[in-house]
């Protein structure tokens, strides 16, 4: 099909890096049959959506997008798929919606909208793997490896959206990242609902049989240059799992779920992870790992919490010291448990706790930028931006801390270059850097290590 006739698809996700890795397998299955993803806002065919329902916002938002794409692209059919869209009690709107894929199908969402929607047939290997990545500005590949959840968190509609555990099989996931790593992606995600769980579940056809073998045999078997993780629950790491990252293609951050503070709450969430337990885990990481890196989850104002609990919330965030935060004000789900518990916390105390909370994580993610001031470390650069300083180059260290590079080469975007990092930008949000041409002959080369100033 010439590619001025091929079918046009534009795809948008909202919520976890789960939903980005099934809309990157939708592109490419949609490019096998011919079609092109669209890039940016240009004019499209079809509109495919993977929704998210976490939490009653991320509803609103699913909402809100789908209306914007209908508006933009008024003559374009609609496919929706995700957890907003596979629970039966939430209203998507009056988006005219064409078809909807439960979460149950989507690993076959294109095979089905080709079906219902006449779209071309197969027409064979996609000939680039990354193509459609790339399309979409998108520099690192996300990599789907299991989806749902075994465990049964009071206050979580995940479990209840995406179902039972199911590991994907390993030689589907190494091919995968062969194929990306071919077309010149520099780094992956390996993403799952309860990533820990890979291998586990009933049946599973996966090996090995666990999260670390699996990280094991990607870094053996592929040779892509930086390796991150998704969320990790922190009860699903064997004793073991810091010894991964002693290679250094293994990024040295993590993100732990913690949720709250306080061990009354954990209690009432179902969480099964405690606070010590939690802070001897990221004590373990960092006296084995130089550099690294936490971030976390925290909901605030869950059913019940005292003026106390969230004090404590507040004194284990500042103590532990995380890179960021990710705040999530408690909204009530319906079907969970947590919607039916007493002393819901009035809206006003949640914004008041969130708002208390942002400005720790601002502190936390200003000393965690500092320290890294004066060093040189690898970056991937993912994209072109502007500031009140000037333009600049966006990439991540290997911990995962945003950086701001001035003058970088205009080829420069999709490449990990060394980067010497020289303090906070004015915004506070990033590390303001230059290229360190000096170092790049030992930088490249490894990228997962870190050249110190002289001490």
């Amino acid at each position: 099909m010439p590619a001025d006739t091929a079918p046009v698809v534009h795809l948008e996700t909202l919520g976890c890096r789960l939903n980005e890795a099934e809309l990157e397998g939708w592109a490419r299955d949609f490019r096998r049959r011919g079609c092109r993803i669209a890039a940016g806002d240009e004019p499209a065919g079809l509109l495919v959506v993977n929704t998210c329902a976490v939490t009653a916002e991320a509803v609103r938002k699913s909402r809100k997008l789908l209306r914007r794409l209908k508006r933009a692209h008024p003559g374009a059919r609609l496919v929706v798929s995700g957890c907003a869209a596979s629970l039966t009690d939430t209203d998507l709107g009056e988006a005219r919606i064409d078809l909807v894929v439960d979460n149950a199908d989507k690993d076959r969402l294109v095979e089905i909208a080709a079906d219902a929607l006449a779209l071309p047939p197969p027409k064979g290997p996609d000939p680039d793997a990354a193509d459609a990545l790339f399309a979409r500005g998108r520099q690192r590949a996300f990599v789907k490896v299991q989806d749902g959840c075994r465990y049964q968190c009071t206050f979580c509609i995940t479990t209840i959206a995406r179902g039972t555990e199911r590991s994907r099989p390993l030689a589907e996931i190494i091919a995968e990242i062969n194929a990306v790593t071919a077309a010149g992606v520099q780094e992956i995600v390996l993403t799952g609902v309860q990533l820990g769980g890979y291998g586990r579940d009933a049946g599973s056809t996966a090996v090995p049989p666990n999260l670390a073998g699996l990280i094991a045999a990607v870094l053996r078997d592929t040779d892509i240059p930086r390796i991150r993780l998704g969320s990790v629950e922190p009860w699903d790491l064997p004793e073991d799992f810091w010894q991964l990252f002693s290679d250094r293609r293994l990024m040295p951050h993590l993100h732990l779920p913690l949720q709250s503070g306080a061990d009354s709450v954990l209690q009432r969430m179902a969480r099964r992870c405690r606070t010590d337990a939690f802070a001897r885990l990221v004590a373990d990481a960092r006296s084995a790992i130089p550099d690294f890196q936490v971030s976390t989850d925290v909901i605030v104002g869950f059913p019940g919490e005292t003026r106390g609990e969230w004090r404590q919330t507040m004194d284990f965030v500042a103590a532990t010291g995380f890179s960021h935060l990710h705040i999530f004000p408690y909204s009530p789900r319906a079907g969970t448990r947590a919607a039916a518990m007493a002393e819901q916390v009035p809206e006003a105390v949640k914004r008041e706790r969130a708002r208390a909370l942002h400005e720790v994580g601002a502190v936390l993610k200003t000393a965690a930028l500092s320290a890294l001031a004066g060093h040189t470390l690898p970056v991937l650069l993912e994209g072109d931006n502007l500031d009140a300083a000037g333009p600049y180059a966006a990439g991540f260290t290997p911990g995962y801390l945003p950086v701001r590079l001035r003058g970088a080469p205009a080829d420069a975007v999709g490449r990990i270059v060394p980067a010497r990092l020289l303090r906070c930008t004015d915004d506070a949000a990033a590390l303001e850097a230059r290229l360190d041409t000096a170092a790049s002959a030992t930088m490249v080369p490894d990228p997962g290590a870190a050249t110190r100033p002289a001490q």
